[in-house]
């Protein structure tokens, strides 16, 4: 079953014809690639439903969260190291050596 969403990745359009075609419903499937729309976070659903013959909705719901909250917390990472290297940069640009005088 195709699935041609535009603002859905290849990886998430594929994650939706695989779900579909394993015998999960179509309101399912579409509710698990809405929240796993990157090539990222579908490939990573894909990878584990490989392992997997044919689980329970559940299951695969709990997954989803799993891999929502690893993008989340690489996400936060990025953002931490993107906000300590700037701060680096002012340092080293001497921006704040006259503040204390």
């Amino acid at each position: 079953m195709s699935y041609e969403n535009p603002r859905k990745s290849p990886l998430s359009r594929e994650l939706y014809s695989t779900l579909v075609e394993d015998g999960y419903s179509i309101e399912f499937a579409t509710l698990i690639t809405d929240n796993l729309n990157t090539d990222f976070t579908a490939g990573r659903m894909l990878g584990y439903l490989a392992h997997y013959d044919h689980l329970p909705e559940v299951e695969i719901a709990d997954e989803m969260l799993a891999i929502l909250s690893d993008r989340k917390q690489i996400m936060d990472k990025k953002a931490a190291e993107s906000y300590n290297a700037a701060w680096n940069n002012y340092r080293q640009a001497g921006i704040f050596d006259d503040i204390d005088e």
